[in-house]
């Protein structure tokens, strides 16, 4: 069952000026931002990802939705089309229940990119400078307080330069433990040729594959269990020591 939200309630009053917009995406219904959503979605899987840039999926996101009403989905991440690949991914109709942690200095550096962020991609802009803790105290609240969330996270921090996994930060296992969510593990492969840094996208294919689900449990074992996984499907993602 899907909580109403109260826009009186501490979780709005007291929110910082760059949080404002969490009503609409926690779900209080607004039109407005509805109807940009189903745009973008149009705009996403029926152009952009249909006849420019193709996905290959390989799994399938309906039968984990299924049995995992409550996720932290973790990606690989190389370039600034990671987002828009794994939404388009995922079908239209769950995306009420996505959420996606976004760099606050990049996502909302500017009115244009804060309103994409706000009412195309539904994002909970995290500060990586200054305020990160309120960030945290943000994401926890999500997770403990909705029923049904799909929290997208890149447990390595930043893009990678060189397309190579890094190891993960303890934020993925700090979400996961203190709200005993469960981790879905994604792998994302050829996006970072098709956007290299300071380039516009490219034609071609990427490939997403969706692995396993991982129990809560500390950074050493995730970063372990993603690593052997994504190994299975490309040796070459790791760089050699």
């Amino acid at each position: 069952m899907r909580k109403k939200w109260n826009y009186e309630n501490d979780q709005f009053t007291k929110l910082p000026a760059h949080l404002k917009h969490l009503p609409l995406f926690t779900r209080h219904f607004d039109f407005t931002s509805w109807i940009f959503r189903c745009l973008w979605g149009f705009i996403l899987k029926a152009i952009l990802f249909k006849f420019y840039v193709r996905i290959k999926v390989h799994g399938n996101f309906r039968k984990i939705y299924k049995e995992h009403p409550k996720l932290l989905v973790i990606s690989n991440h190389t370039s600034h089309m990671d987002t828009t690949i794994i939404t388009a991914a995922i079908p239209f109709k769950y995306w009420l229940d996505l959420y996606i942690g976004a760099a606050k200095d990049y996502w909302f550096q500017n009115t244009l990119f804060t309103f994409f962020s706000k009412h195309c991609l539904g994002a909970i802009p995290i500060d990586r400078k200054e305020k990160s803790s309120e960030s945290i105290k943000l994401i926890l609240r999500l997770l403990k307080a909705l029923d049904r969330i799909w929290m997208i996270i890149y447990p390595e921090g930043t893009r990678s330069q060189d397309g190579y996994i890094k190891p993960f930060k303890r934020g993925i296992s700090i979400f996961s433990q203190r709200t005993d969510t469960p981790i879905l593990f994604l792998y994302l492969k050829g996006a970072s040729e098709l956007m290299p840094k300071g380039s516009f996208p490219k034609m071609g294919q990427v490939q997403l594959h969706i692995g396993p689900v991982q129990q809560p449990a500390d950074i050493e074992e995730i970063d372990k269990n993603y690593k052997a996984w994504v190994m299975s499907i490309n040796p070459n993602a790791y760089k050699e020591k």
